[in-house]
Formats: C-alpha cells, sequence, structure tokens
C-alpha cells in the first residue's frame, strides 16, 4: 500500500491536467433537420485560437480552468501558478500528457503541486479529454464566431455552465471510485 508522506497541507487532490485548443475553424457536425431537409451549417477557415488548460478532479468534481493565448512553457507556468493560488492548503497530484511545455526543466512547479505522466501516446487515459469533448458539443457544435473574443468568451460561459456533477459524471470511471 502506498502512503503519502507526512505534509503541511490539509488535503491530497488527485487532479487530472491538459489543455485545448479552440478557435474560429470550425467543424460541421450533425444535426436534425425536417424530413427531407439538408441542414446548412455556414464554415469559417480563419486560424485564431486561445487555448483553455483546465484540471478536474473525478472524485469530488473540483475543477479550475484558465484560458491563456498559447500552449507553451510560460502560459503552463502561469497556469500552475494559479492553480496552485486556487488550492494553497492542498498537496496537488496532478497527471499530465507528455506535452513538451509539461516535462521541460524550464518549468518551475509550484510547491504545493507535484507533475504525474501518462504513458505516451494515451490521451483515452486523461478523464480531462472527455471534458473538452463535452464543451466542444454544448458551446461549439454548428456555431461560427465573427472574432476571437466570442470564441473565448462562449468558452468561458461554456466552462462556468459545468458543475460539479456534471464533471463528475462527464469524468469519473469506475476504476478511479475504486483505487481512491
Amino acid at each position: 500500500m502506498y502512503s503519502l508522506p507526512e505534509t503541511k497541507y490539509l488535503n491530497v487532490k488527485l487532479m487530472f491536467q491538459d489543455e485545448a485548443g479552440f478557435g474560429r475553424i470550425n467543424k460541421p457536425k450533425y444535426c436534425w433537420a425536417p424530413a427531407g431537409v439538408r441542414p446548412t451549417v455556414p464554415c469559417l477557415h480563419v486560424r485564431e485560437y486561445r487555448y483553455a488548460y483546465g484540471a478536474i478532479e473525478p472524485i469530488t468534481g473540483d475543477s479550475f480552468f484558465a484560458m491563456l493565448p498559447y500552449s507553451d512553457s510560460a502560459c503552463m507556468k502561469v497556469f500552475l501558478e494559479k492553480l496552485s493560488e486556487e488550492y494553497p492548503d492542498d498537496l496537488i497530484l496532478l497527471v499530465c500528457d507528455r506535452a513538451p511545455w509539461h516535462t521541460t526543466s524550464k518549468l518551475d512547479v509550484p510547491d504545493n503541486i507535484r507533475l504525474h505522466f501518462l504513458p505516451p501516446s494515451t490521451p483515452e487515459m486523461n478523464p480531462i479529454e472527455q471534458v473538452w469533448k463535452d464543451i466542444r458539443t454544448r458551446g461549439f457544435g454548428n456555431q461560427m464566431f465573427t472574432t476571437l473574443d466570442k470564441v473565448v468568451q462562449r468558452l468561458e460561459e461554456t466552462v462556468q455552465s459545468l458543475s460539479k456533477a456534471d464533471i463528475r459524471s462527464i469524468s469519473l470511471r469506475s476504476y478511479m471510485n475504486q483505487c481512491f
């Protein structure tokens, strides 16, 4: 049985982290239409993006999200700092994929965060991937945005609409319940 060493932190949080790009390029999705009617969905191919960084705890439904301009080491550092500030009394075991900005030696990790890495090429092991999928379905299906600010606004609204129960429902797997 693995046990954690004595720490000054009140709680231990097991969180899963990832980032996802949201932009003005849209991909048409299946949708309902009356019989005999072929729906028309506008399509836009402008390459402007913002990145949602997120960390979720599937057991409790706790989550933390930040919208940042890039997917790189500098933005990952900002995200970790903000996550640390959000949970200052907790030790956060943060499970990440092996993106270069997660594994670089240049990344300053706050004292209350410990990074743990998934095996290479296993996005299906990261439950936050399902949260991204849900966010895309809820807020971005067959939508066209005239500005990047409107993309960010919709992203923030959609993320804020997710309750703890939603996060648990989307991300919790039976093996997690059994293990933790």
